[in-house]
């Protein structure tokens, strides 16, 4: 990553839990407030000390406390979106995930030969990923789609 483009380890408020799940699509590093337990702002502005994160916020006092944030005016995501585009942020799916979207976690493939759960494909029949922390399995359908036009659109 360039020196001047934005950090790929993010830390986002708490109104911000759909485009924490954009952005981990897009293979950024991103803590989200609730599943870190850091609603409250000093502890938000620990988090991103601690752990070496760029703020994201909707909080015009939050990010007034914290040299290294982006403020969003929009409350809907293809306004956040397109607010982050703008910022010079990469918005385009990866490859292959990295994060998973629901706790961050790092994800790997499943072996073909391993079964999946109910609510997955057959990794015998197409790739699908599981988060090394939760558990949760993905795979690109309808949602991976949805978001990639929504990116698109930008």
């Amino acid at each position: 990553m360039p020196e001047d483009a934005p950090s790929d380890r993010l830390v986002l408020d708490a109104m911000l839990g759909k485009l924490a799940t954009y952005l981990r699509m897009c293979g950024y590093d991103t803590a989200y407030a609730l599943d870190r337990d850091a609603e409250a702002d000093d502890n938000l502005l620990a988090l991103a000390a601690d752990e070496d994160r760029l703020l994201i916020t909707r909080d015009t006092d939050l990010a007034a406390r914290t040299p290294e944030s982006v403020l969003l005016s929009e409350r809907e995501i293809d306004g956040q979106l397109r607010e982050l585009a703008d910022a010079g942020f990469r918005l385009s799916l990866t490859p292959e995930p990295a994060h998973c979207g629901i706790c961050n976690g790092p994800v790997e493939e499943v072996d073909p030969m391993e079964p999946t759960p109910e609510y997955a494909p057959s990794a015998s029949d197409e790739p699908v990923w599981r988060c090394t922390d939760c558990g949760q399995h993905f795979w690109k359908g309808s949602h991976w789609t949805s978001v990639k036009t929504t990116l698109e659109d930008l």
